[in-house]
């Protein structure tokens, strides 16, 4: 597995919460930097994007030599670095691309250049065998300007088929219902979870896409990597750290999970 992301310096999201989500279900994880952040609970205070063909030197260091059975992409920032991207991992044939289009962070900072949008459609997502919008993210690229509409839903993920990816999974974690949508282009699926009340959010996006390309990598199907997806998710939610921070906690992917006896420590 290779994260290609950011930096996340508070630990929550980016390459550390993806870390994290691999370990979790059961897959090995390599990382392409592709930015560094300064952000702590409470927001985003510096965003240092590194040159392209640092990010594309990284992905073939790791695809050459230790390989990658899937490839997660989260936040990437400038149109550069996304055309480097796609063109490293078609160059590769990497296989199993899960793009997590990150565009706005939860404390709502911004976290992707205007002129990368097109980018994303035109020369990542066609390679892609899933995208992972929220329904934010979702209106944003395919409806650019409309107001948020759980009744479009489906329209959005129809158009953002149209660009060319495998699937589209839309995470339903800011929806009324909580349920994400799949749609592989004739099918809409609908994958319920759990919702919970906390504040200890961060990290929920990366940490969903990062496990459908684990579940991916380990061959499940796309429909139950997505389910197996969504409980990790759910999960990483229902134990955050609510108590780290005076913001938006990170989500615990390994809450529940990984305990040592109090004797062990």
């Amino acid at each position: 597995m290779i994260s290609v992301a950011t930096s996340d310096s508070g630990g929550g999201a980016g390459i550390q919460a993806d870390l994290k989500s691999f370990l979790r279900c059961g897959v090995y994880g390599t990382t392409a930097v592709v930015a560094t952040t300064s952000q702590n609970t409470l927001g985003v205070e510096g965003i240092h994007a590194l040159p392209p063909e640092v990010a594309a030197e990284q992905i073939e260091a790791v695809a050459t030599d230790i390989g990658a059975d899937a490839v997660k992409t989260g936040m990437l920032f400038s149109a550069g670095i996304i055309s480097a991207v796609a063109r490293t991992v078609q160059r590769l044939g990497l296989p199993n691309l899960v793009v997590d289009p990150v565009m706005v962070a939860e404390s709502g900072a911004v976290l992707l250049e205007d002129e990368a949008v097109e980018i994303y459609k035109q020369g990542l997502f066609p390679l892609a065998a899933a995208i992972t919008p929220n329904v934010n993210e979702a209106f944003a690229l395919a409806l650019p300007g409309e107001p948020v509409d759980e009744e479009r839903i489906e329209e959005c993920a129809r158009i953002l088929y149209g660009f060319g990816p495998r699937a589209v999974l839309i995470t339903g974690g800011h929806t009324a219902s909580g349920d994400d949508l799949l749609y592989d282009g004739e099918t809409f699926i609908r994958i319920e979870g759990e919702l919970h009340d906390t504040r200890a959010t961060h990290g929920a996006g990366c940490t969903h896409s990062s496990a459908l390309a684990s579940f991916l990598a380990r061959g499940f199907g796309l429909e139950a990597a997505a389910w197996r997806a969504r409980k990790v998710a759910s999960g990483a939610v229902r134990h955050g750290l609510d108590e780290i921070g005076a913001g938006a906690g990170p989500v615990h992917a390994l809450g529940g999970v990984i305990t040592l006896p109090e004797e062990d420590l």
